[in-house]
């Protein structure tokens, strides 16, 4: 029998697998290895190199916000010092400082209630000697500029108190079974009240006046009398309104329709108020000539018996007057025009011809 030649090395070909796969292994452990040691190695170079891989420097991060602030961008100054603080391994001094600079940029951009938020975020992360009145100083310029004085007030205690902070305003004054109404929640809500109530008159007022017209009306609340007539209202108010709440009389068709006027009369109010006040500006100039032109309507007789007594106001004394009137004038050429342009836009059509003969029929 022919004998046959057998080639195949089965044993060499089994050690060559083995090498293999420890080659892949060793080649996976040097691998892992390698990525540990440069680990070690950014943790070790501390914040600044860190930061110097994941974007800007912290001096690259000041020259842009600084760039940004001086072409008046605030907010975008703000989120690059935002990104700059995101996953930084920073000490909580220089957080606490990176904070206090992110809340004057957004104060400067009008952000006034966030610019709070990171004053007080400063304060949780560090104390700082240094800015502790600059923090309360602009804390108390952010809530004024917000129109919050009731919040303002309570923060002063606060921070001039000695006693343990949170305490201001806590006292309870009602309660709605669990809930409690505290004095700092009562002033919050005259507040909303007082802010309603100057709703009509925003639109043609300045932030600085109505702010002054809202302090003024605020000191009337001042009296405990006062206070307890409005609280008393109030509850009874809340009280109804949950009473009506449970009875689900907000789903009923009347209660329906009634909200649904009061909408469209508030929302029309509005937007009506929005275009006066984009169309009208009484200047000071426009309130002399006013007076100039129209002196026999601010005459007024001090002596019933004499006909020689009478006295000419002075401005100063008719001013108000004088604002109100030109604000009446104008009022009803801007609403004339601004109605007759919506009517155009919606392509109103009044019947006139129909309307007459409905008349005709009745009579």
């Amino acid at each position: 029998m022919e004998e046959k030649l057998d080639f195949s090395l089965p044993e060499k070909k089994q050690k060559s697998s083995a090498l293999s796969k420890l080659l892949i292994v060793l080649a996976l452990v040097l691998v892992g290895l390698m990525l540990a040691n440069l680990f070690l190695a950014l943790r070790r170079q501390g914040p600044v190199r860190e930061a110097e891989v994941h974007g800007l420097s912290a001096e690259q991060t000041r020259q842009l916000a600084s760039k940004l602030a001086q072409r008046s961008l605030y907010t975008r100054a703000a989120k690059v010092w935002q990104d700059y603080l995101a996953g930084r391994q920073i000490g909580d001094l220089e957080r606490a400082k990176v904070l206090f600079e992110i809340g004057t940029l957004l104060e400067k951009g009008d952000h006034y209630d966030e610019a709070i938020e990171y004053y007080y975020r400063s304060e949780t992360v560090a104390k700082l000697d240094e800015l502790e009145g600059e923090i309360n100083s602009h804390i108390k310029n952010c809530f004024e500029k917000l129109g919050k004085f009731s919040a303002l007030r309570y923060e002063l205690m606060d921070r001039t108190s000695l006693e343990e902070a949170g305490q201001a305003g806590g006292k309870i004054v009602a309660e709605i079974g669990a809930e409690k109404i505290t004095e700092a929640d009562l002033d919050a809500i005259i507040e909303d009240n007082i802010d309603n109530q100057l709703q009509p008159m925003a639109e043609f007022m300045s932030a600085e006046q109505l702010n002054e017209q809202k302090k003024e009306m605020l000191k009337r609340y001042r009296s405990p009398e006062i206070r307890g007539q409005f609280l008393q209202g109030w509850l009874a108010q809340e009280t109804l309104y949950r009473q009506a709440l449970e009875e689900g009389l907000g789903e009923k068709p009347e209660v329906k329709r009634l909200l649904g006027d009061l909408t469209r009369g508030v929302l029309s109010q509005h937007v009506m108020n929005r275009q006066l006040a984009a169309k009208i500006n009484i200047t000071e100039t426009d309130m002399q000539t006013y007076y100039e032109a129209n002196k026999v309507k601010f005459v007024e007789r001090v002596n019933e018996e004499d006909p020689n007594s009478e006295r000419l106001k002075s401005f100063d004394e008719v001013e108000g007057q004088i604002m109100s009137e030109l604000l009446s004038q104008k009022r009803q050429d801007v609403r004339q025009e601004y109605i007759d342009r919506m009517m155009d836009k919606y392509d109103v059509v009044v019947h006139t011809s129909a309307l007459m003969g409905t008349e005709n029929i009745e009579e």
